[in-house]
């Protein structure tokens, strides 16, 4: 099957709006829940009708696409921190790709908080703390481990050591797709401008 531009463009953008979630909530302690809803919802999709459908609403990854747009057309600094997050959740989802046992059992994880979402809403304290908890057990055994920094106080708080969690695997998921869809490091350099007339495009919508 062939993939577009803008496909893989989605899958990258999950991948930034998820760490820019994680950042936010590191350095500031809260997040907009409707940045931090398409990250979590992509986790229960396996079988959406296109790439847009796994993030959920259209437009729902507009603050990802923007964060790519401004760092590739270099419109905004470079943000160390999330080009750190980006590339270790790249390097963690190779890794994962390589031990179908961890893959199965995050796929057994997610059924069990599909189960969950019949009693609580998508970002609800207990979902979020079954998501984290599943990637505590799998995600973080694989080395090296991503090491989020940013404010004592906001990253000891138990509610958001979970938002947190759960949004790194929504950036494995997001790296998963990415990769599914012919996505690696040589397509960001040598396709880098047609990914950027993709995020061009998408935010005009």
């Amino acid at each position: 099957m062939a993939y577009s531009d803008q496909d893989r463009l989605l899958a990258l953008a999950g991948i930034y709006q998820a760490v820019l979630c994680v950042h936010r909530i590191a350095t500031q302690g809260r997040i907009d829940t409707a940045l931090m809803e398409p990250c979590i919802f992509s986790l229960f999709q396996t079988d959406a009708p296109s790439v847009e459908a796994v993030f959920g609403m259209p437009g729902a990854l507009r603050l990802g696409v923007q964060e790519f747009q401004g760092q590739l057309s270099g419109q905004r600094p470079r943000d160390a921190a999330l080009t750190g997050y980006l590339i270790a959740l790249l390097r963690l989802e190779r890794l994962l790709a390589k031990q179908p046992a961890l893959v199965q059992q995050i796929a057994q994880g997610i059924e069990g908080a599909r189960e969950k979402l019949q009693h609580f809403a998508l970002l609800h304290p207990n979902l979020l703390a079954h998501l984290a908890d599943l990637y505590s057990r799998t995600i973080s055994t694989l080395q090296p481990r991503i090491q989020v920094r940013g404010e004592p106080s906001y990253l000891q708080n138990p509610d958001n050591q979970n938002r947190i969690r759960a949004l790194l695997l929504a950036g494995i998921r997001s790296a998963w797709l990415w990769r599914q869809l012919g996505g690696n490091r040589w397509q960001m350099l040598f396709r880098a401008r047609r990914l950027l007339e993709a995020a061009n495009a998408y935010l005009r919508q």
